[in-house]
């Protein structure tokens, strides 16, 4: 059985608030997330549970999960849409490890390192297929649009950031596109979907839909600082995997734009040629360091998380918007 595993930042900022108020209705995620995997094929349920089970902070089914909650619902389909997001997310995942070659994934070996990257995508594809089924089953054609058109956007997300491969030529607008499509729309799309069954006003609807969206951008940039600026103990993934990857994030934007010719020259080097040293990840951090890179990605992250707070300024004060305005300081305050 998949946990929720508390978490927090070295502010102590943390989700607990928000845990301990969905906590009842994970459960009941947990159990159709349980009994989704099961297949008389054997290696459908060991990739799945081989990802879900490994600790993933489950952030985007508890959203669904507080939205509902915020929304006055008092039905059983919040449930089943949370199950569905946590079911695009791990999809999402298994394809993203396939696309990147990356070899670990929350701190285990990912799961086409284990089976190979063929089983890693049709198992994602697997996935798909059951969140879809919840859906129909919750009964509500908007949240099925909302849930399906994400799906859509995250891979075309994916498509865009594949195009932008190794470019360091990607403005910030550009990247930031990419953020928002393969990112901030499950988030987006989860926040939404709980006020949509409630049947609250469109106002109300889109207010939600703000708030997960610019979470979302917040919680990518913080990730995308916390490769050149945090512990692999936290991120689940090695220091520096972005950069090892070539992959272009906002604090590589931000240095490359800033920097000299010979610095860019590097950046070239490095992330569009693939010719990396031993020394090359410290001078990244050292460039990024001058240029103020990171901290200026931190400072972007946090616009967005204000952004997103302002977003719940239409709902009256109560314990769960005060939970959902913790969780946007611990998705800013994890760089500290």
């Amino acid at each position: 059985m998949a946990v929720v595993i508390p978490f927090e930042s070295h502010s102590g900022a943390s989700v607990d608030r928000l845990v301990s108020h969905v906590t009842a209705d994970m459960a009941r995620v947990n159990a159709a997330i349980l009994s989704c995997t099961g297949s008389e094929v054997t290696m459908i349920p060991e990739v799945a549970n081989h990802l879900i089970t490994s600790g993933g902070k489950r952030l985007r089914p508890m959203l669904t999960l507080a939205m509902a909650q915020l929304s006055g619902y008092r039905g059983e389909g919040h449930v089943k849409l949370a199950a569905s997001v946590e079911f695009m997310h791990t999809a999402t995942l298994l394809h993203d490890d396939v696309v990147d070659e990356s070899d670990m994934r929350r701190g285990k070996l990912a799961a086409r390192m284990l089976w190979g990257n063929e089983a890693s995508v049709l198992v994602g594809d697997f996935l798909l297929g059951q969140a879809f089924k919840l859906m129909v089953e919750v009964g509500s054609l908007r949240s099925l649009e909302i849930l399906s058109n994400a799906a859509a956007v995250i891979a075309e997300g994916e498509v865009r950031q594949l195009a932008a491969a190794k470019n360091t030529a990607t403005t910030e607008d550009e990247y930031l596109a990419v953020v928002r499509a393969k990112t901030a729309e499950l988030f987006a799309a989860a926040c939404e979907v709980g006020p949509v069954i409630a049947e609250l006003s469109k106002a109300e609807q889109a207010a939600c839909r703000s708030f997960g969206m610019n979470l979302g951008i917040a919680f990518q940039l913080v990730d995308d600082a916390l490769d050149y600026g945090g512990k692999a103990a936290k991120l689940g993934k090695n220091v520096g995997d972005d950069f090892r990857e070539g992959k272009i994030t906002l604090p590589v934007v931000l240095a490359f734009r800033r920097g000299s010719d010979p610095e860019r020259e590097f950046w070239r080097r490095t992330l569009e040629t693939g010719e990396i040293n031993d020394t090359d990840l410290e001078q990244a951090i050292g460039l990024m360091a001058k240029h103020r890179a990171l901290d200026d990605t931190v400072t972007r992250a946090r616009h967005y998380g204000s952004i997103a707070r302002d977003a719940l300024a239409l709902f009256p004060d109560c314990e769960i918007k005060q939970a959902l305005e913790e969780a946007v300081e611990f998705a800013v305050a994890r760089t500290h």
